[in-house]
């Protein structure tokens, strides 16, 4: 990743009236949302409002019709291709769907994550690094990646879209389809490169409430406009919120 720095006094991610969507389709009507560095993001609302637009907007996968999007204090050009942003602005984005490779090994997939790195030293330290710290990759180290579990897989996808250790990460639901452990171990994991390395993470997250009570922030989106943004904590102790999106 580039190690140009943040500007100062900017937040890592400033999206400011984004309108955005696909084809002729308009998706987002003027969001406005702010991340800071080591902060989480998490964007909940109503299915179709805009959400994972959001971050497609961010990597280069949706239309920007207006607005602005920086990081870093640095705009990103509406037409860029994603591997700009991953390699110029340190954005990595974890899609919803799985990104594995079956037929690489584990090992495989996640050096797969560090191709653009020179340096053979530091590729085998951050793989080595990964294994260290989620043993249960590393007894499937050589296995073909089709042997892990639906939580391994999760915990690969990540692991392999932070090798470049990148300043902002983009991830889609990263709880869905899995068992309450493995949700447990991916948001630990998420938490712990947020604290130990200032990563900032603007996620989307079906399970309102698993994502509020991960993330610093929150925002609501319903029809692709902010309804509510809010510290995370006050968004689950708030009744309409809970009424509209926890069940209760």
């Amino acid at each position: 990743m580039s190690d140009r720095g943040q500007a100062e006094g900017e937040p890592r991610l400033r999206i400011e009236r984004l309108h955005a969507g696909y084809g002729r389709a308009e998706i987002l009507h003027g969001v406005t949302l702010s991340l800071d560095v080591g902060q989480s993001l998490c964007l909940v609302g109503p299915n179709g409002a805009g959400k994972s637009t959001v971050l497609n907007a961010i990597f280069g996968l949706a239309d920007v019709r207006e607005g602005s999007i920086r990081v870093d204090g640095r705009a990103l050009e509406t037409r860029s291709h994603p591997s700009l942003r991953m390699e110029g602005f340190g954005i990595a984005y974890v899609l919803q769907e799985t990104s594995v490779f079956p037929d690489l090994s584990v090992e495989q997939n996640l050096r797969l994550g560090a191709y653009r790195l020179r340096d053979a030293a530091q590729v085998n330290e951050r793989v080595e690094h990964v294994f260290a710290t989620h043993p249960r990759l590393a007894e499937r180290r050589r296995s073909q990646a089709r042997v892990l579990s639906g939580g391994e897989r999760r915990i690969l996808e990540i692991a392999r879209a932070l090798m470049m250790k990148p300043r902002l990460l983009l991830i889609d639901e990263p709880s869905i389809g899995l068992e309450p452990r493995a949700v447990v171990e991916v948001f630990e994991m998420l938490r712990s490169r947020q604290h130990s390395e200032g990563l900032s993470v603007l996620l989307v997250e079906q399970n309102v409430r698993q994502g509020l009570r991960f993330a610093d922030v929150g925002c609501v989106l319903v029809g692709g406009r902010v309804a509510i943004s809010a510290p995370a904590q006050d968004l689950l102790g708030d009744g309409s919120i809970a009424d509209l999106f926890l069940n209760r």
